[in-house]
């Protein structure tokens, strides 16, 4: 078909071009028939720009449907003053159309792409399905636009910074990283299988072997692991390697990148955000005791409060039972909670309950303390009300328990209580460092140690020689940056000689067999000159949603997956033929 290309981008018009002729193509993104006049609002990449057809000039109009594609020619002419609209960049100038074409038409559409209402209720599998006509619409244009611009700077940044830009294997072999591998047969030898990466970890490690010794890569990772808001099976992040540095030569780094590339993205695109500022520094021992998780949501305050040593000497049973058999007592504040209803405590228990609470112990602090007061004395209440610095009116919540669930209830409960009184200010970014890990964690129920980020991280050099004695004192040269409650990235040295590395493997129960059919590349690799190294790697789905106020990753990816890692677009994954599995020497095992 042949039609004339245009000019001009539809969003890019201004009262400057009044009087030139233009060519514009797009979509018709709405059409307004106000009673013998005809306006149609062209959608492009760019924006909206309104049309006028003289109905008078022009037959089959009726041609024109929402989502059909149109070439237009016309003069650009100033609005009336009463027609401005200035919620768009090109509100005060339209186009009269001189001679149109229709170059696709539109059939009925599943969901009305134009209203952003009210596709705020259409089903976002259905959404997924019909991926290319929701991402017509420009609240998602602008949102892969973001992401975008996001990957454009940081590669801008690293590159004047000497980082080389290398892409490394999609088909690898299985290294289990802490997820299921997503696994690939080989068809030359049946029984044989690729994994595609969890990250490209040891390649990375081998390039600074190599000398590269500043690598990066936007890199796609995949993972078969349960999926939440703000995962999906296969995503993408940005991997960074470096030689000769410490752990205060990445922190700088990745902070000062962080910034840069946020804050650039808040200028360019006008969000609805505050500057990026310097990053708070927490080690992990601090962010457990002050907020039950290693990523914490620094927006706002309300510190927990540990009453455990109090709990042993009060009169409550279920708090000194707690505490005489190792447990923990702990509590969150909730200002001005004292004004609570029944119903709403009841509903905080409920929600304390669905994490793994047995109850929400309260204590209201008044000048008659309410709740669990008629078991303390008055001094323990005075010593309880100061630790959880809490003022008259104030509502005290505890939970008695292991620390593990208590420190997972309350760091929810928190969060909880700073969204219902408004504290989670949803214009700030509060990014934050949290440091020194523990080297490795112990796994009740496989009875074994397990490692917190992954096994090439190094243990910090004064704590090595505890690593056979007491690995559990053993703290990581690792670090992550969280954001508002979310791991943004994470990253640490890695280990360079091949002996602590083995040391490490043998800790983890990976013994010498299987660290050489496993690792024995890397094992390798490492007595051939390993230079002190490390890295980070961010997430780019995570950062766009930071940037955008998303709560669902799904909203910030052209072609995601939903529940199950089911692809409702493709209808993926899907049955093979018989010839494929002959082919791959596989066979189907039906229950």
């Amino acid at each position: 078909m042949r039609f004339d290309q245009r000019t001009h981008f539809a969003g890019e018009l201004r009262p400057s071009d009044v009087g030139k002729t233009v060519c514009l193509n797009g979509w018709c993104h709405r059409v307004r028939d106000l009673g013998g006049l005809l306006f149609v609002d062209l959608r492009d990449r760019s924006g909206i720009c309104q049309l006028f057809f003289d109905p008078a000039k022009f037959e089959g109009l009726k041609s024109l449907r929402s989502e059909c594609v149109l070439s237009i020619t016309g003069e650009v002419v100033m609005r009336s003053p009463e027609a401005v609209n200035p919620k768009i960049p090109t509100g005060e100038i339209e186009i009269r159309v001189d001679n149109f074409a229709v170059l696709a038409d539109c059939d009925v559409l599943p969901f009305p792409v134009s209203d952003e209402e009210q596709m705020e209720n259409v089903s976002e599998e259905l959404r997924i399905k019909h991926r290319y006509l929701d991402l017509r619409r420009p609240s998602m244009y602008r949102s892969l636009a973001v992401r975008a611009e996001c990957v454009r700077l940081i590669r801008e940044f690293l590159d004047q910074r000497g980082f080389i830009e290398v892409e490394t294997p999609i088909f690898t072999r299985s290294t289990p990283e802490g997820a299921r591998d997503y696994l690939v047969p080989y068809r030359l030898e049946p029984g044989k299988f690729y994994a595609l990466p969890q990250s490209p970890q040891q390649y990375k490690q081998l390039l600074m072997v190599a000398g590269f010794e500043k690598y990066y890569q936007i890199a796609k990772c995949f993972r078969d692991e349960a999926q939440r808001a703000d995962r999906q099976p296969e995503f993408t992040q940005l991997d960074l390697e470096m030689s000769f540095v410490v752990q205060e030569d990445i922190l700088t780094l990745a902070e000062a990148m962080t910034r840069h590339v946020c804050n650039a993205c808040i200028q360019k695109f006008e969000l609805d955000l505050d500057p990026v500022g310097p990053f708070p520094r927490i080690s992990y021992d601090e962010a457990m005791r002050k907020y039950g998780t290693d990523k914490p949501d620094l927006r706002f305050g309300l510190e927990l409060f540990d009453v455990t040593e109090i709990a042993r000497q009060c009169g409550f049973g279920v708090f000194k039972s707690a505490a005489d058999s190792g447990g923990v007592v702990r509590g969150a504040i909730y200002p001005g909670g004292g004004s609570l209803s029944r119903k709403e405590v009841e509903k905080l228990e409920e929600f304390a309950k669905s994490f793994g609470a047995k109850g929400l112990a309260q204590l209201f602090i008044a000048q008659e303390p309410k709740g669990i007061a008629k078991f303390l004395t008055p001094h323990e209440i005075e010593q309880i009300r100061s630790l959880a610095k809490a003022n008259e009116g104030d509502l005290l919540l505890f939970v008695a328990d292991q620390a593990e669930t208590a420190d997972g209830v309350l760091s929810r409960l928190r969060v909880e209580i700073a969204e219902r009184c408004g504290l989670r200010d949803k214009r700030k970014l509060q990014f934050c460092w949290v440091l020194d890990f523990p080297l490795v964690i112990w796994n009740e129920e496989e009875n074994r140690w397990d490692a917190t980020h992954h096994p090439f991280t190094s243990p910090k050099p004064e704590d090595i020689q505890s690593l056979d004695t007491d690995p559990g004192s053993v703290r990581a040269d690792c670090y992550d940056i969280v954001c508002n409650g979310v791991e943004w990235a994470s990253g640490s040295i890695r280990i360079h000689d091949p002996e602590l590395q083995a040391r490490v493997f043998t800790l983890l129960g990976v013994n010498e067999a299987t660290q050489r059919s496993r690792f024995g590349h890397i094992l390798d690799a490492f007595k051939f000159g390993a230079p002190p190294h490390g890295g980070i790697a961010p997430g780019i789905d995570r950062l766009a949603m930071f940037l955008l106020g998303k709560e669902n990753i799904r909203e910030v990816m052209a072609f995601p997956k939903v529940g199950g890692g089911y692809d409702p677009l493709m209808d993926a994954p899907n049955t093979i033929d018989q010839a494929q599995w002959d082919e791959m020497g596989l066979m189907l095992k039906k229950p």
